[in-house]
């Protein structure tokens, strides 16, 4: 009773209640007599008194003009893109810093074929390593993506440890690292980042609240949804794919109201990381972040979309093979008594072990050079997308290519006159084991970026393929129209990351990576398929893999897994094992008596935190008559206490009913709603409990926590659905 407290120590409004303009004067009692000026109420050690007046003033201006443009939470969701983008253009800077390091020692070393294999694998580890320890010794929950921790919070249940400050400085410094051992690790940065974005869109919440000093239930969530969309903005300058992400992958329920603040969050982030390199001199213009040059009269003939069709199909099926393994390996590092060992007690040690093991078969003089393995994934991107047929060539000595440009890149994809086919083969198989064996690291990882990548390789493989059969190009009608491999790319790439997100972003995502629309209908095409193949007998996505292994309380998650789930009931949670529960439903000590009185409700309050409580006629009856808030709960109990002891209770013999407003429950829940149903209302309504209900006597209380423990529940296999 904090207000009790300063109501009867001293008089607030002789305090509080003072103007801006008698802010000084309210001083005057702290500062000795010989530091104020004669005659004056001025103070000596605050200077420039009519300065600061004014500037006050003009700030004050200032804020009632932006006051009429928008809101102030408007300009944190514009802060919020601005933030995440400043962020992602550092990231990058330092990486590309660090893998320029690596490159140039490494070419030093040219002709010390020992010195050139132990800059070759000991960096990467070394930085691997490094990662691992770090993010670990400061806040484990940085390990990981983060992604599927980030779409539990947003399904409306709580884990305020993994938005935390320190979280988000160990991600940051440990997804640099991660990215700078480069395509010999062979992960991505879209998962963290969503993390790290989500991260700040939670300090702008709470930057929101204490402004406004109040907030709504669950109104961070709208925050962290426009996060998720910025992250995507800042990675790849696409801010249209980047909200249309965040309501596929992200976000349970999506609200319309949200919309215009997810695209002024996006918008501001993906022109803010279009428009950093132009200001650092590092572009001398806003670009494409993949320039493109495929044609625009005639860029596929009608018999080509067969092929692309067939391209989504196989894609589908590799996702699914894909994810198997990924499955697998999971189970595998749960159940070997050895490497989980590992994993628990040196986690630095496994790190060190797979980054040294991938470095080894990546080596450029070894198997690494069937596989372009000298290539960065912005590179290996590039050289995927590029439009002409890949041709074995020799270089000619007297004339060295540029580095960077496009022949010395696919020139990679040809040692010593070897088929370009081979090489893909033999990259694709051998990063299908190197990537899901890379998943398993301790680290800040993301899984979009390789999977985006390989299925570029998918798509390069079929147009390659095509490209050999048909030398000369597709006859169509008059015109015989060059196979261009790089479109199949273009649509491998949307049609498999598609596939192993189950999302359709990807298909828009290719088309502002590239600033071309050539191939948009292809490339759906591929993508619908490939989804549809995935998505068959009920199998889970990469996210949902993750979710599913960490045993995460993500409904959506397991219902796509289980459909069986749905048809669980509330009663069947209740009265199931340990938390079988009492007359009076799921929060006995919350439900409060139309005549209960001051010593009744001070125990209430006591052993609950809820905002919201349940009025009954009587325990005995159990009907429900309506709620109260926890602020009309304080004012009948302060009006019940006659000292600050609280010992003179029930005095005046007044009752919770004839001085508290008992609102009435306009939701109400039944023991046979599914906790589906029931997570669903909580969701789209976002009320704090649900008041569970027979023939208008109250049975029990959902909150938030309970639906948790009971999604948790769900997810360990202890409850199953029961048909009878």
């Amino acid at each position: 009773m904090e207000g009790v407290s300063l109501t009867r120590g001293v008089n607030i409004h002789s305090v509080t209640n003072k103007s801006d303009g008698e802010e000084d004067s309210a001083h005057q009692w702290t500062a000795p007599t010989n530091e104020r000026l004669p005659f004056t109420g001025k103070n000596l050690w605050k200077p420039w008194q009519h300065a600061r007046a004014r500037i006050k003033a003009s700030l004050y201006r200032l804020w009632g003009v932006l006051g009429t443009l928008g809101g102030f939470d408007w300009y944190c969701f514009g802060a919020l893109g601005i933030l995440t983008a400043l962020m992602s253009f550092l990231i990058d800077l330092n990486v590309a810093k660090l893998l320029e390091a690596h490159r140039w020692l490494y070419e030093q070393l040219q002709g010390h074929l020992l010195l050139q294999f132990l800059c070759w694998s000991l960096y990467p580890t070394v930085l691997c390593t490094l990662s691992t320890a770090f993010t670990h010794s400061i806040s484990p929950n940085s390990a990981g993506s983060g992604l599927p921790e980030v779409r539990t919070i947003i399904s409306g249940l709580e884990f305020p440890e993994f938005l935390s400050l320190s979280n988000l400085f160990a991600k940051l410094v440990g997804l640099t690292c991660t990215l700078a051992a480069g395509s010999v690790i062979f992960l991505g940065k879209v998962g963290p980042f969503i993390h790290l974005s989500t991260m700040v869109g939670a300090f702008l919440d709470r930057l929101c609240v204490s402004f406004h000093g109040k907030r709504e239930f669950r109104a961070q969530n709208k925050m962290l949804i426009a996060s998720a969309a910025v992250a995507i903005a800042s990675c790849f300058g696409a801010p249209v794919s980047g909200v249309l992400f965040s309501v596929e992958v992200m976000s349970v329920h999506f609200t319309v109201h949200d919309y215009c603040r997810c695209f002024l969050s996006a918008a501001s982030g993906a022109l803010t990381f279009r428009l950093l390199p132009v200001w650092s001199r590092e572009q001398e213009t806003v670009q494409a972040l993949f320039k493109t040059s495929f044609s625009t009269d005639l860029p596929y003939c009608p018999p080509e979309i067969l092929v692309f069709a067939l391209l989504g199909l196989l894609c589908g099926v590799w996702t699914c093979v894909f994810l198997h393994f990924h499955r697998w390996s999971l189970l595998f590092i749960r159940t070997n008594q050895v490497i989980s060992k590992i994993l628990a007690t040196e986690k630095a040690v496994y790190s060190a072990m797979v980054a040294f093991l991938l470095a080894l078969v990546t080596f450029p003089h070894g198997l690494g050079r069937f596989m372009a393995s000298t290539l960065s994934m912005k590179q290996l991107l590039a050289s995927f997308l590029h439009s002409q047929q890949w041709k074995p060539v020799l270089q000619n000595v007297s004339v060295p290519l540029p580095p960077g440009a496009p022949e010395s890149m696919w020139l990679e994809w040809s040692p010593a006159g070897t088929s370009v086919l081979f090489t893909l083969v033999v990259f694709l198989g051998m990063k299908l084991w190197m990537l899901v064996l890379a998943m398993t690291l301790p680290l800040p990882l993301g899984f979009f970026m390789p999977i985006f990548l390989y299925g570029a390789a998918i798509g390069r493989l079929v147009g390659e393929g095509l490209a050999w059969m048909f030398p000369n190009g597709i006859e169509s009608g008059e015109i015989v129209r060059p196979i261009n491999p790089g479109g199949y790319a273009l649509a491998g790439a949307a049609a498999f990351s598609g596939a192993m997100t189950h999302t359709l972003s990807p298909a828009l995502l290719v088309l502002e990576l590239t600033g071309q629309s050539t191939h948009a209908a292809p490339t759906l095409l591929a993508v619908l398929l490939a989804n549809a193949v995935a998505r068959s007998s009920h199998r889970p996505s990469l996210y949902d893999n993750v979710s599913l292994m960490k045993k995460l309380p993500h409904l959506p998650s397991l219902l796509r897994t289980q459909p069986e789930l749905s048809f669980v009931q509330l009663w069947q949670v209740w009265y199931s094992g340990e938390e079988a529960h009492d007359g009076r439903g799921g929060a006995a000590e919350m439900v409060l008596e139309r005549d209960s009185g001051a010593t009744e409700v001070r125990r209430t309050l006591s052993s609950s935190s809820e905002a919201e409580f349940p009025v009954v006629e009587s325990y005995e009856s159990g009907v429900l008559l309506g709620s109260v808030h926890r602020s009309e709960l304080e004012k009948f109990l302060y009006s019940q206490t006659d000292g600050p002891s609280g010992l003179e209770l029930d005095i005046l013999g007044q009752c919770l009913g004839n001085v508290c407003s008992i609102q009435p429950v306009t939701v109400h829940l039944s023991t046979q709603t599914t906790v589906q149903q029931a997570h669903s209302v909580m969701s789209v309504l976002n009320i704090q409990l649900g008041f569970v209900t027979d023939n208008g006597k109250l049975s029990g209380v959902i909150t938030w926590t309970e639906l948790k423990k009971m999604i948790e529940r769900l997810a360990k296999g202890e409850i199953k659905q029961n048909n009878g």
